[in-house]
Formats: structure tokens, C-alpha cells, sequence
């Protein structure tokens, strides 16, 4: 029998404010970048004193290993950065140093984009070696990740709406990206034909998919958020001019929960936390957030799923797998080979 495992993919952090430099290096392929964006970026990372993601990638992992083991599928589970260390080639040389020859990748930003997910399954193919792996695209729709975010608003929502003695509006967010990336080719042009970037639909089928489970809200909003400065377009509508209408509709308290990241970093650390909440504050708004998904046991069951059924895809079918304790909900989707 082939030792299998799963990856985890996540975009990596520095770990001190001196690294930021060579991160962001990183993260545009060498490109020269200008000294004021890397001074502000520093500044960013200083303000909250330091980004958890890796720490909290680990431990997601870590709880996904787990969840794997009480449904009969004892297999490790790998965390690999694509910017930061511990880098995506350098997980993968470990992963065939101990003797994995089939890998579930899973790439922890559910909505699919080729400036996101792309760029990670290319990291992938190009160091995986003799690894056989199969590639989880997209799950932005899973039906766990999305009782997931409704476990965090949902009390939170409930809170804010009883000291504010009325129910609020929510404002989901996810990250931008270039618009040139995510639009369709031109009619005629290189590429004429193929389909647009899935990105955007992907991360507002989230949005709506979570309103849904916390029906009380009285209505929804729906931005992108952290711009590159890079120049050009980037996709919108943006979270300030999302909060401009929603005062001009005269809201007065709203809560924003980000559905297109799974733990706390700098886009919610600093973006939220406090560049849009003190931009809501001048336009008159209270603007709070839910815990962000972290820890969350339902996550971990959303990508355990998911790397059963990509275990079961590299063993050629679907079988079985003991259900957890922990996950009476979702027996009809708690498949895979072990």
C-alpha cells in the first residue's frame, strides 16, 4: 500500500519586521518594489507586533491530523508556505524523505483564483518530484466552511444586535485581486474562449451561503478588501466605498466578517481591525468583527473531508471511512480511503 499524506498550502509571514523585506520579494517574484510600500508593510507588521499565520496553519493542521485519526485515516499532515518558510519545495523534499508517495493538497483560500490558488498548485507541480497529489481546486461552497464562518458570526451577531437593541447589517469581505487577472480574455485575443477567473463568484457563493445560515440578518453586503499597490485596477466594489453607502444609508453599527481568509494575519489584524474600523468610526459606523475561524473544529472537519475524498481519488474510488465522533452532521459526505 502507498503511505499517503496531506498537504496544507498557505501563503507564509516573516517572523520579525526584518524580514519583511525579502518576504514581500517573495511574494512578487523578485520584482523591485517601492521603499515607501515596503516601509508601510513594516509598519503594519510592527503595529500588530507580528502575523500568526504560520503558528496558526501548524496548529489547523495539526486538528485536521486529528480529525483524520478518529475517522480510521491515521495519515500526516504537512504545512507548506509559499512565500515564507517553511517553503512549499522544501515541505515537499521532507514529504519524500519520509516516504509519502501519494499527497491531498488542499490549499487553505477556499475561492479558487489563478493569483491565488494557481500560483500554489504551480509551486506544487514544479517540486513534487515522483509525489503523485491531488489538488483540491476550489471548495469555496463546502458545506462546513460555511457552517464554519455562521458558528463565529452567528453569536457575535447576536451580541452586537442586543447592546445596539436592533439587528445589524453584515459586510462580508474577501481579498482582492488584480482585475486583469479574473477577467475573461478579450473575443479574438490570446486565450479567446476560455473562461473567466472563478474567484469572484466563488468567494460571493461564500458570502450568500453563510447569510443563509443566519437568516436574521436583515441584509448583506459584499466587498473586496487589501488592494494591492501595484497599479492598475484591482477587483471591487472596495470595503471604503462599501462603508460610504452603507452610511449614506444611514446604518449606524455594522459587522464585517472576512470569508475569504481562514485565520487571523495582517488583512485582519490590521486591515479589519483597525484601518477599517477607524475609517467606519469618521463615517459615524461601529464597525465590529467575529472571531476569525482558527481553531474552529468545524474547519478542521471541512478539510479533513476534503483530503479523504483526494485520498480516495489517488487510490482510484471511493470508500467509506469510519465516522468521527465529533461529526454526526455530515455521514453522507464522510467518504474516502485511508
Amino acid at each position: 500500500m502507498r503511505k499517503q499524506a496531506v498537504l496544507l498550502l498557505a501563503h507564509g509571514t516573516p517572523e520579525t519586521v526584518e524580514q519583511v523585506p525579502e518576504y514581500l520579494r517573495n511574494v512578487v517574484s523578485g520584482r523591485p518594489l517601492p521603499e515607501a510600500l515596503v516601509k508601510e508593510i513594516q509598519h503594519r507588521y510592527a503595529a500588530i507586533g507580528r502575523s500568526p499565520l504560520t503558528e496558526i496553519t501548524l496548529a489547523q493542521a495539526k486538528r485536521v491530523e486529528a480529525v483524520l485519526a478518529e475517522r480510521g485515516c491515521a495519515v500526516p499532515v504537512y504545512v507548506g508556505m509559499r512565500n515564507w518558510r517553511p517553503y512549499i519545495a522544501d515541505v515537499l523534499g521532507r514529504m519524500q524523505a519520509d516516504g509519502v508517495e501519494e499527497a491531498a493538497v488542499i490549499c487553505m483560500a477556499p475561492q479558487n483564483s489563478r493569483t491565488s490558488v494557481g500560483l500554489y498548485r504551480r509551486a506544487v507541480e514544479a517540486a513534487k518530484g515522483g509525489l503523485r497529489v491531488d489538488f483540491t481546486e476550489s471548495w469555496a461552497r463546502h458545506p462546513l466552511l460555511v457552517e464554519a464562518f455562521a458558528e463565529r458570526l452567528r453569536p457575535a451577531w447576536t451580541k452586537m444586535s442586543a447592546e445596539v437593541r436592533g439587528p445589524v447589517p453584515v459586510l462580508f469581505t474577501a481579498h482582492s485581486v488584480p482585475t486583469r487577472t479574473v477577467q475573461p480574455p478579450a473575443p479574438g485575443g490570446p486565450g479567446g474562449g476560455l473562461v473567466g477567473d472563478p474567484y469572484a463568484e466563488d468567494a460571493r457563493a461564500t458570502a450568500e451561503m453563510v447569510a443563509s445560515l443566519v437568516p436574521e440578518i436583515p441584509k448583506w453586503y459584499f466587498a473586496f478588501q487589501s488592494q494591492g499597490a501595484s497599479g492598475g485596477e484591482w477587483l471591487g466594489p472596495a470595503v471604503e466605498e462599501t462603508l460610504k453607502a452603507v452610511a449614506q444609508e444611514g446604518e449606524r453599527y455594522l459587522m464585517l466578517q472576512p470569508i475569504g481568509f481562514l485565520c487571523d494575519h495582517v488583512e485582519i489584524l490590521y486591515d479589519v481591525d483597525r484601518l477599517f474600523a477607524n475609517y467606519a468610526r469618521e463615517l459615524g459606523i461601529r464597525l465590529e468583527r467575529p472571531p476569525s475561524l482558527n481553531d474552529s473544529t468545524t474547519l478542521a472537519m471541512a478539510v479533513a473531508e476534503l483530503a479523504m475524498q483526494g485520498l480516495a481519488r489517488l487510490r482510484g474510488g471511493l470508500l467509506e471511512c469510519r465516522q468521527g465522533p465529533e461529526n454526526p452532521r455530515s455521514g453522507e459526505m464522510d467518504q474516502g480511503l485511508c
